[in-house]
């Protein structure tokens, strides 16, 4: 198992992922241009989209953050969002609009507006205090308002979680190197302390979550006053201890497990009713 640190307790630090986009998007340029025009149909899964669809929903994503983020653009839902099942309807019914108007656009056209795009939006990025605060909060951590190094840590979250999929649909090798999926990894256990939010134990008890792998590593969900809070690495007596691997834990945090796979991919070592809530967990909107 890799430790991801030595024992004991740190604050979870900030990440800053500035600068994984280029080489990020450099992969997918290099993905994209192979695939043959059989491949852009491949299902994914992704419910109801293939490849093509993917790519054409990694566009929305440059197009919206350079509108809204670098631009100021505002637009007013049509309808209320008092809730978070209403936020992600509402975005499941931004992203159908957008990938069934894109099925117009070609393959090649796709690839050149990717292109075209991203670097402004890795320059974006660039351009934002980290500190400072974001756009867009970080919904599936519960946050009503998040750093723009979160935010961007979700960006970077979402272009790799897709690329993934578009891989695995054309049956090429995914981006499971540490310098990938570690940073994938340390932003998405963000979302534990709001998957535990209606788990009730009392004030220091603790649940060790262990992902084994070259890109995994050990983070640790503590019991305080207010809450749960996640910090990085371990310490000895947590009340249950869950462990699972890199595979298995990206997917299981991205829907990407149903919950009977997810219960055969993880082990729980003391108390399940601490452990069993890690199966919930959800860093993407969904």
């Amino acid at each position: 198992m890799t430790s991801g640190g030595s024992a004991g307790l740190t604050p979870m630090a900030p990440v800053f992922l500035v600068d994984l986009f280029p080489g990020l998007h450099a992969e997918l340029m290099t993905l994209l241009r192979r695939l043959e025009p059989s491949e852009w149909n491949q299902p994914t899964a992704c419910a109801l989209w293939s490849v093509k669809d993917i790519a054409a929903h990694l566009l929305d994503g440059n197009v919206r953050r350079l509108s809204f983020g670098r631009d100021g653009l505002t637009a007013t839902p049509d309808t209320p969002i008092p809730s978070y099942a209403d936020l992600v309807g509402h975005l499941n019914r931004l992203n159908a609009e957008w990938t069934a108007a894109a099925r117009r656009l070609s393959p090649r056209v796709l690839i050149e507006l990717l292109d075209f795009t991203s670097g402004p939006v890795h320059a974006f990025f660039r351009s934002l205090d980290p500190h400072a605060p974001a756009i867009f909060p970080v919904a599936w951590a519960g946050e009503e308002a998040s750093p723009n190094w979160f935010d961007i840590g979700r960006e970077y979250t979402e272009r790799w979680l897709h690329q993934q999929q578009i891989r695995e649909a054309v049956g090429a090798e995914g981006l499971n190197e540490r310098r990938w999926l570690h940073p994938a990894l340390d932003i998405f256990v963000r979302a534990l302390p709001f998957t535990y939010q209606g788990v009730s134990a009392p004030a220091g008890r603790s649940v060790r979550i262990a992902i084994e792998g070259e890109a995994g590593g050990v983070w640790t969900l503590v019991r305080g006053v207010e809450g749960w809070r996640i910090l990085a690495g371990w310490e000895a007596g947590p009340a249950a201890t869950v462990s699972l691997d890199q595979e298995a834990a990206w997917r299981l945090f991205s829907k990407g497990l149903d919950q009977e796979s997810a219960r055969r991919s993880i082990r729980i070592e003391g108390d399940p009713r601490l452990g069993e809530p890690v199966l919930g967990t959800l860093a993407v909107m969904a």
